[in-house]
């Protein structure tokens, strides 16, 4: 039976239709209302014209389908098996920006973190916030107020001593002995729940509580200590509630399509004002249509989020529209409206953002040279960095089997590499073949320098190599109490970025990225510095010993020689009065003898 008949014989009802190739693997996945008349449809003259459509209808062998109660069903498992299954002809979400979480640890101690990616392990996330940033704002106050960190350090059993974070008041030192209590610590992990809850009331009525019955205790210290944190609690509860008046949530989608390269910008606008942008990118959209491009979109970006907005703003309307609406207030708990604004203010945001999506096709598809400011955000954004970073030291390991092994560190700062910065190590204490160590060895003297002269450290230091690198370049930071230094490396061939405390979240940036192709550079510069003084290492070395070898020549005439030729054939080149002008007539006749082949005599 061929797909024609087949699809004449699918039912009437809505579901889920999956198109499979000859192997068996689905290649395409969709939903209707009507099962039959949506496939049958796919064998019209108007829609075989359609390249994507011919293509799909000469590469599909079979057609299965699941049945679905509505239509809202069908939304939501059209979602999961695009998710599950990535067909090739369906649009799939590529993403350069993701949403920041809070993350709070289920463990004896927790901790917080900031990620981009929540993950079912018993945790509980907070978020998403906007900007970037603000998740790492939010964390450093947890640090600085209520003592829970942040650090990789292992909890489960005790230290002997504790790290800086513990004597910079940032942590409440709960990997000693001693220094704090299991009451203390859930305590404070209680205030941080309450805090991230956005339930600042309560919280305060309890620093409040604590603060009197630490003044009628007369521990004034920890009374004007909880005094300040009262104030600043209660001073951000103000500002949201003023906040709350001004507006609703609203995320905006712009886009500016030349098929099949397309570029997507969404704003979202929080109690009123514009906090964050994020650009979405496709180099596959043949015909771009926008109608069912933005309903896969919308549905493939909300119905997996955790947070949903109040109004969703698109360019055009879409059949499932009213569909997609009511799943996502189900979902939200609060009506969700999905808008095509055709006039006044709404209208012209949404042409700002086109614009901006016609700004991001540019920079992205015609390579335009993106500032030294908006790569540096970039960075902070894409690798989840505290902060943006105006230089980057990037360190590289060469040798040939063990033997002649040296480091390179490479620097770029302000959108440029500094080659006045680089600096080249000797490998002297690792024997045999050991990157791992090598790396720890390099990164240890670059940075004990740094801190001996107080030197401030770098916005990243980049590995080039993969996690077992990272994680050397990582324990060598945390020897010196550096362990809140940023700290990512780049895998070759696979070309994954592993950022440091976030290696089972790897960033796999498109071909396209600017932030790829920085990183790279960086990286291959880093790499050529490297080998170029690892051959000029190697070369000095065989030089030295093939000179060396020629009998009654010792190690003062070879070291004459090498500095006034250089090279060995300079000095195979070499006239015997020559070389006599630098070693004496009896040495330079040894030489000459030695290249011509023949015995000296004693």
């Amino acid at each position: 039976m061929d797909l024609r008949e087949k699809a004449g014989q699918l039912p009437l009802a809505p579901g889920v239709y999956l198109y499979k190739d000859d192997a068996g693997r689905v290649i395409y996945v969709g939903k209707a209302k009507s099962l039959r008349l949506r496939v049958r449809s796919y064998f019209s003259e108007d829609r075989q014209a359609d390249i994507k459509t011919g293509t799909l209808l000469s590469e599909a062998c079979d057609v299965d389908y699941i049945l679905v109660d509505n239509e809202k069903e069908a939304l939501a498992l059209e979602n999961n098996l695009i998710k599950q299954y990535k067909p090739r002809f369906n649009i799939l979400l590529r993403d350069d920006k993701t949403y920041p979480y809070i993350k709070l640890t289920k463990e004896k101690y927790p901790r917080v973190y900031v990620t981009r990616r929540l993950r079912k392990d018993g945790a509980t996330y907070y978020g998403p916030y906007f900007p970037a940033n603000l998740a790492h704002r939010l964390v450093h106050f947890i640090h600085r107020h209520f003592l829970v960190p942040s650090c990789k350090i292992d909890l489960t059993r005790y230290h002997p001593k504790p790290c800086l974070q513990y004597h910079i008041h940032r942590c409440l030192g709960p990997c000693v002995l001693g220094l704090t209590t299991d009451d203390t610590y859930a305590a404070a992990v209680r205030d941080v729940k309450l805090f991230l809850e956005g339930r600042h009331g309560d919280l305060a009525g309890l620093l409040r509580t604590r603060m009197e019955a630490a003044a009628e205790a007369m521990r004034f210290e920890e009374a004007a200590s909880l005094r300040d944190l009262l104030t600043t609690v209660e001073e951000i509860e103000q500002r949201q509630k003023m906040a709350a008046v001004r507006g609703d949530d609203v995320d905006i989608f712009g886009c500016y399509a030349e098929p099949p390269l397309l570029a997507v910008n969404v704003f979202h606008l929080r109690n009123g004002q514009i906090v964050d942008r994020r650009e979405f990118f496709w180099e596959d959209q043949m015909e771009f249509e926008e109608s069912p491009f933005f309903s896969t979109l919308v549905s493939q970006l909300y119905l997996d989020q955790q947070y949903i907005p109040a109004e969703i703003h698109v360019p055009t309307d879409f059949e499932d529209r009213e569909a997609l609406e009511e799943l996502l207030s189900e979902k939200r708990g609060r009506r969700v409206e999905i808008r095509t604004p055709q006039r006044g203010q709404k209208k012209a945001l949404m042409d700002l953002v086109a614009t901006n999506a016609k700004h991001s096709f540019d920079a992205r598809f015609r390579v335009m040279k993106p500032s030294s400011r908006a790569i540096q955000e970039s960075l902070e954004e894409t690798l989840n960095l505290p902060h943006a970073p105006a230089r980057i030291e990037c360190f590289d390991i060469s040798h040939i089997q063990g033997t002649d092994k040296v480091a390179s560190m490479v620097v770029w700062e302000e959108g440029r590499m500094k080659k006045s910065d680089y600096r080249k190590f000797i490998i002297r204490t690792v024997v045999g073949n050991d990157d791992f160590a090598s790396m720890r060895e390099v990164v240890t003297r670059r940075y004990s320098r740094l801190k001996e002269e107080g030197a401030p450290l770098p916005g990243l230091v980049l590995i080039d190599g993969g996690l077992g690198q990272l994680h050397s370049a990582a324990e060598a930071l945390e020897a010196l109490g550096f362990s809140e230094q940023p700290i990512a490396a780049i895998a070759k061939r696979e070309e994954i970025i592993y950022v440091y405390g976030q290696e089972d979240e790897p960033i796999m940036l498109d071909r396209f990225s600017p932030i790829l192709h920085l990183i790279q550079s960086i990286r291959d510069e880093a790499h050529r510095f490297a080998v170029t003084f690892h051959r000029s290492r190697r070369a000095a070395r065989q030089l030295t010993s093939e000179l060396e070898a020629i009998e009654g020549v010792g190690r003062i005439t070879v070291q004459k020689l090498l500095k006034a030729f250089g090279s060995s054939e300079l000095v195979r080149a070499a006239s015997e009065d020559k070389l006599a002008a630098v070693v004496g007539r009896a040495a330079a006749r040894k030489v000459k003898l030695h290249y011509e082949g023949q015995i000296v005599e004693e």
